[in-house]
């Protein structure tokens, strides 16, 4: 069976070392010393391997069985559910006037990476509780937070989202669910949402889902769409359950993956619903959830290419085969241990040095996010803003294919259930898919962020590379050659196509539409470059220092110039990808492909 140790370590020094949070103006940050986020980490860690990673083949193998009308979770699920509650992890970073513990959200990021990768489909019930809590914080009257964040918040509750519908995804203007207004100011809600995430199950005494509607007699389109609370049973005045309320599971869909958690067919027949905000203006209220679950999805690319990576690795280590070809290395055994060979240790460090650099990445953005919430730093948010869309669709797409290095490594045995390699693979799969498909996020970081507010904050992640550079040249030469020219080279290529599209694009949309993907997939290289860069700045420090660790150092230098030297470099491929432009995309007509 897969095994799961958190990676509490390398968290510490992104957090401490790298990030330096502690000497941060953020609020709040200035509690967080390395003894105390430690101990957060360790118990985390402790629950997530102990309790939630042993469940995470039982939800696969189990999944989720419909019972007149009620969804059981697989074995374990619940009992694992109370001790998460217990232990106040749901409202970790929710503020206490509701029950949470108003930690920074950079914390509430490195616990959830741990969850994520110890059972992704389990944590999936408390992050859309989260995201649901957080639409109703920020949009929510005071009288809606009241009724529905203290339980929401203990995951007493839980939450949803629901979008989707059998003939329209993306283009949520289609959508056809329908909200009546009445008397007592209500709405009755009527329509079908499908995949609807942790639609219905048996862990929380109350389920509340938020449901885009359009409103009778209001605009078409996307400008019609309205949010509404809509919850399983009724909440009385005294905040106690009152009468089942008028939704109901019609189906659980068969999925590929993350089987443990019910993805639902959701029908609404005349439910009673409560807007959230104001009419008409649902999609603003609902980017606030779906732009926290992005970044939480990002986090499942991350943490199912770490998960799948530790398993991997331990394989390698293990497996005897074959001979090194520069000399026996296991002259006691048959065969030498599958990592001698140079192709096995391409892929171990292929996923070795996205998986660090991916969870630098997300530490940093928090850090923003905590800036922009916390520190109303308009610079940060809508840097922030801008990395959203490279968060959840170059992440997603690079943890997806570093489970599948992870399950060659194995060989024939990646493919047999019984190792357990294809969950990661399966339940990996999804993240490139949900929350918005990633083409849709190139989509949206070319034709709508690069050139959001002028493009200043596009320009403002430039300046940010550049002053680093600029900053941290010339001091130590084997430092700039292998970490500061690798990464100007590769932000100067991403300024050659940002470039192209301004030159481009408004000759003909397609040039920059093409290239978006590779856009997208350009900017996350340069990310992971600047966050290989400063984390070998510290570990150069660290060593200078005299550091009582110095293997850990030595090998965080030599991972930051693997991913350097050949990982950062595809920049140029999708630099060159870009200017072809996009006559040889479009060039087909429909019928002849």
């Amino acid at each position: 069976m897969p095994s799961y140790t958190p990676p509490t370590k390398d968290m510490q020094f992104i957090l401490h070392d790298v990030l330096n949070i502690t000497g941060s103006d953020i609020p709040g940050y200035d509690e967080l010393e390395a003894d105390f986020t430690s101990a957060i980490l360790e118990e985390a860690g402790k629950l997530t391997s102990e309790v939630l990673a042993p469940l995470n083949v039982v939800g696969d193998k189990e999944g989720c069985r419909l019972e007149n009308g009620v969804v059981c979770t697989p074995t374990g699920f619940k009992d694992a559910f109370e001790q998460v509650k217990e232990g106040g992890w749901p409202g970790l970073d929710m503020p206490e006037e509701f029950g949470g513990q108003n930690m920074p959200y950079v914390i509430g990021t490195a616990v959830g990476e741990m969850f994520s990768s110890a059972n992704m489909a389990f944590t999936m019930y408390q992050g859309l509780t989260h995201g649901a809590a957080s639409a109703i914080l920020a949009h929510g009257s005071q009288q809606q937070k009241e009724t529905y964040l203290p339980k929401m918040v203990s995951c007493e509750w839980t939450g949803t989202m629901n979008l989707t519908e059998p003939h329209c995804g993306t283009d949520l203007g289609l959508m056809r669910t329908k909200a009546e207004p009445q008397e007592d100011g209500t709405f009755k809600i009527s329509g079908q949402k499908i995949f609807i995430s942790a639609g219905e199950h048996d862990m929380s005494d109350n389920i509340i889902h938020l449901v885009l509607a359009k409103i009778v007699g209001g605009p078409e389109g996307i400008k019609g769409v309205s949010l509404f609370i809509v919850p399983k049973f009724l909440v009385n005045e005294d905040g106690s359950l009152g009468a089942r309320n008028g939704v109901a599971v019609g189906n659980i869909e068969e999925k590929m993956g993350i089987h443990g958690n019910s993805t639902c067919v959701m029908n609404y027949d005349g439910a009673v619903g409560y807007l959230i905000g104001e009419e008409h203006k649902g999609m603003r209220a609902m980017f606030t959830m779906m732009n926290e679950a992005r970044i939480g999805v990002g986090m499942q690319g991350l943490s199912q290419a770490e998960v799948a990576y530790q398993n991997a690795l331990d394989y390698a280590k293990d497996r005897l085969q074959g001979r090194d070809v520069t000399g026996t290395k296991n002259p006691d055994g048959p065969a030498d241990p599958l990592i001698v060979h140079p192709d096995i240790r391409r892929s171990l460090m292929d996923q070795k040095s996205f998986a660090e650099g991916a969870r630098a990445f997300i530490l940093w953005s928090a850090t923003m996010i905590d800036a922009a919430h916390r520190g109303k730093d308009e610079t940060a948010d809508g840097i922030v803003s801008l990395l959203t869309p490279i968060i959840k669709g170059f992440l997603t797409d690079q943890g997806y294919d570093m489970t599948i290095k992870a399950q060659q490594v194995y060989g024939g045995h990646g493919y047999i259930e019984e190792w357990g390699m294809s969950q990661y693979t399966r339940d990996a799969r999804i993240a490139m898919i949900y929350e918005g498909a990633n083409g849709v996020q190139a989509l949206d970081l070319v034709g709508r962020k690069l050139a959001q507010d002028g493009g200043k904050h596009v320009m403002a992640f430039f300046e940010m590379v550049k002053t680093f550079i600029k900053e941290n040249a010339g001091q130590d030469e084997a430092y700039d050659k292998e970490f500061l020219e690798p990464l100007k080279a590769a932000s100067k290529d991403l300024q050659a196509a940002g470039m192209y599209f301004m030159q481009q694009g408004m000759k003909n949309p397609n040039n920059a539409l093409s290239g978006s993907y590779d856009f997208m997939h350009m900017f996350g290289h340069v990310c992971l470059g600047l966050m290989w860069a400063r984390m070998g700045k510290a570990s150069r420090a660290a060593l200078a220092n005299g550091t009582s660790d110095p293997e850990f150092h030595e090998t965080k230098l030599a991972t930051g110039r693997y991913y350097m030297a050949r990982q950062l470099p595809a920049t140029a491929l999708h630099l060159t990808r870009i200017q072809t432009g996009g006559d040889t995309v479009m060039a087909l007509e429909a019928a002849n492909f």
